[in-house]
């Protein structure tokens, strides 16, 4: 399997919280949650994980310090997927559990934002290696988010994430069906190819588990050109994302012996992360 599609989580929190912020879910002062967010977009878009880190440490104390909960519940759920692709077990399973406890208690059940937590939790769960407490997650932010009519964008993410679970637990079909609704909203939304150019890297990964390199061959080439196809026709970006996506795309092209495109990627975002 290769490296970007096998994503590079849990142990009871204490949690700190004012008790009258949960009877009355009025904080004292409230965060600046979108600043907050801009400035964590600027780590990312220098590729600064370690700064970024910092900066979700110092303002979740601070969410503890006034009260602001659910100002807190939007950064935990930053804090799962930097500690996520930082290789954190630990600080993302408890960012993971800490931000699901808070759901009931904020009142958020069946909401967007009960369905957004429950599905990066289940990446955690992925990430590490637990796929069956991830599947069991993802069925649940599945239930709730097309229940609700969630935009398509969030529903493709959970589509691909969620099939990637199925691969290591050998459920293929599953799996298949998955990717497939998932390219179905990727190719038809605006801005969707870095996100269809990941999915068809991860049907390549696909085929090899179910068919074997050899015997899937033809096909394999078929979703590496596809993906190849994708990054080129937006090789003018300039986001932070299109940096990311390179760098996360790069080793499995290697990985599949397309050795000279796989250094244009690497290169062309390290060349990004340096202009940010």
């Amino acid at each position: 399997m290769s490296k970007i599609l096998k994503p590079e989580d849990y142990e009871e929190p204490v949690c700190p919280f004012c008790t009258d912020a949960y009877k009355t879910e009025k904080p004292r002062e409230s965060v600046p949650v979108d600043r907050i967010i801009s400035k964590l977009d600027s780590y990312f878009a220098k590729n600064d994980t370690e700064g970024a880190a910092r900066h979700l440490a110092y303002w979740l104390s601070e969410c503890d310090r006034v009260c602001d909960m659910r100002g807190k519940l939007s950064l935990l759920d930053e804090q799962m997927g930097l500690m996520r692709k930082m290789g954190n077990n630990e600080a993302a399973t408890a960012a993971a559990k800490e931000a699901l406890a808070l759901i009931p208690r904020l009142k958020q059940e069946n909401t967007r934002c009960h369905g957004t937590v429950l599905l990066n939790a289940a990446t955690v769960h992925k990430a590490f290696g637990r796929n069956s407490e991830a599947i069991a997650l993802y069925n649940e932010a599945q239930r709730i988010l097309e229940a609700i009519g969630a935009e398509e964008a969030l529903l493709a993410g959970l589509y691909n994430n969620k099939a990637i679970a199925h691969i290591s637990l050998k459920e293929y079909g599953a799996a298949e069906e998955l990717f497939n609704k998932a390219l179905d909203i990727m190719l038809r939304t605006p801005g969707g190819e870095c996100d269809a150019a990941i999915t068809y890297l991860n049907t390549a990964d696909l085929i090899v588990a179910q068919k074997g390199a050899e015997a899937g061959e033809k096909e394999i080439e078929a979703c590496l050109d596809k993906a190849e196809e994708l990054l080129e026709k937006i090789n003018e970006r300039t986001d932070g994302y299109y940096a990311f996506v390179c760098e996360k795309c790069a080793p499995v092209f290697m990985h599949y012996g397309r050795f000279l495109y796989s250094k244009e990627l690497s290169a062309r975002a390290e060349k990004l992360y340096e202009r940010s």
